[in-house]
């Protein structure tokens, strides 16, 4: 009879002990999942790539275009408005509101360029490249995706899409994710050369190392000219 006890003791014991790790490992993936575990970032240097700048300053702000892109997505970021898909008279959300897509105009609007006003000129020059519009609305037309994928497509330098050439990659650039999500290239790099993403999906991270596992899914990848 203690035998037995002793047993069923010892087997409640391991029960116990797998639950406790399986519960553990569910805990770290989803941390790591998030990126809410630190880890070490790297910058172009640590793996000799030369940082490219632009040759312009538009908002004579002493900051070349690219860093400045860069920053203003990352300004964005840090601010952490709430993710709000909703229409908006004027076109712009409450700067507490947004998208991916306004993470973009926000980060452009900090080199000086007004990305609505470009959008809807293009759109008005050009109405038969944007397939999806049937009747431009300025109100929204810059918010959507597949709209910006067509203005990128025709107005920005085109690069690759394959993430392992590490030294395409540069701070500023913008990505696209098949036609459904957009985001801005950090200066910060993971172990591999490979940047981070500055995006918008009400991830808690909005600065993360999550490219590589997007990578197959990328259509565009571009830098502003």
């Amino acid at each position: 009879m203690k035998q037995n006890i002793n047993r069923k003791v010892k087997l409640s014991i391991i029960i116990l002990i797998i639950i406790i790790l399986l519960i553990t490992w569910f805990i770290i993936s989803i941390l790591n999942y998030f990126n809410l575990i630190p880890k070490k970032s790297y910058t172009a240097s640590d793996f000799g790539i030369e940082t490219i700048k632009s040759n312009i300053d538009y908002d004579n702000d002493g900051i070349d275009d690219y860093t400045d892109i860069m920053l203003g997505a990352r300004k964005d970021a840090q601010n952490m408005p709430k993710y709000k898909s909703a229409y908006y008279a004027g076109g712009y959300p409450p700067d507490n509101e947004g998208v991916c897509t306004d993470l973009v105009w926000r980060a452009l609007k900090n080199a000086g360029y007004s990305l609505k006003d470009l959008v809807d000129e293009d759109i008005k020059n050009n109405l038969s490249s944007y397939e999806k519009i049937e009747k431009p609305d300025p109100n929204i037309d810059f918010r959507r995706v597949y709209n910006l994928k067509v203005f990128f497509d025709r107005n920005t330098n085109k690069l690759t899409n394959n993430v392992y050439e590490i030294a395409q990659w540069q701070p500023g650039d913008i990505v696209i994710f098949e036609e459904s999500h957009i985001g801005i290239i950090s200066d910060k790099r993971n172990k591999k050369g490979i940047p981070y993403l500055i995006h918008n999906t009400a991830q808690p991270v909005r600065e993360e190392d999550v490219l590589e596992r997007y990578k197959d899914i990328i259509t565009g990848h571009y830098r502003w000219n």
